[in-house]
């Protein structure tokens, strides 16, 4: 059975989506952890709920960047998950860590990557005139959100969104596609190699799978 550890910062969307599909369906995973580095985050709650054993490591406790880094990596380890998962988690991991989990990292970015990384994609969408947006899932690399694609969902910009509206259209379509991939992986059917992401044995595309 595959152990997934899923980090968050926030409201905790996602980590319900993912929730929702591990009850829902039968796949051959456990999801062992939840761990915010946020004492506030609601996502913490939701995990509880879920009887799913929860750490929270207030990163404002920690004096120093690299006790916070070193703390995570520990926690972490107690689990030997087989795959991590960042669900509106919002500090950037330190190479070690990467390097510990290399390949079994993923992450949701609310953009049609490589556009657009970083913070406030929905607003600098709109600023930009943008026709599209989207959400894309990606492993996690060294380079903030520059890891292989896996897979994006495209929706469109209308006149009348505001940032607030294009966001909550970007986090619905975000809940269906990451419990997708995320069942991929558990399924073996998805992994990093030679610095790419490969399903079913091909390699997949920079925009990563279509349809």
């Amino acid at each position: 059975m595959k152990r997934i550890i899923i980090l968050v910062s926030g409201d905790g969307t996602n980590l319900q989506a993912i929730l929702n599909t591990y009850h829902a369906t039968e796949i051959s995973s456990r999801v062992v952890a939840v761990i915010s580095n946020n004492s506030n985050a609601f996502a913490i709650k939701r995990a509880r709920l879920a009887q799913i054993r929860t750490h929270v490591l207030a990163g404002s406790k920690y004096k120093k960047p690299e006790l916070f880094d070193k703390t995570l990596l520990k926690t972490v380890e107690i689990y030997n998950p087989d795959l991590i998962v960042l669900a509106g988690y919002m500090r950037i991991l330190n190479i070690e860590f990467i390097t510990c989990y290399c390949g079994k990292i993923l992450n949701i970015h609310p953009s049609l990557l490589p556009k657009y990384p970083g913070l406030n994609t929905h607003r600098r969408a709109i600023e930009h005139g943008e026709k599209q947006h989207g959400a894309s899932v990606h492993f996690v690399t060294e380079k903030v959100d520059d890891g292989p694609i896996i897979l994006q969902v495209a929706v469109p910009i209308f006149y009348t969104d505001t940032e607030h509206t294009l966001e909550m259209r970007v986090k619905y379509q975000e809940n269906i596609i990451y419990p997708r991939v995320i069942k991929w992986f558990i399924d073996d059917r998805l992994e990093m190699r030679n610095s790419s992401a490969w399903l079913d044995g091909k390699k997949l595309p920079n925009t990563g799978y279509k349809d």
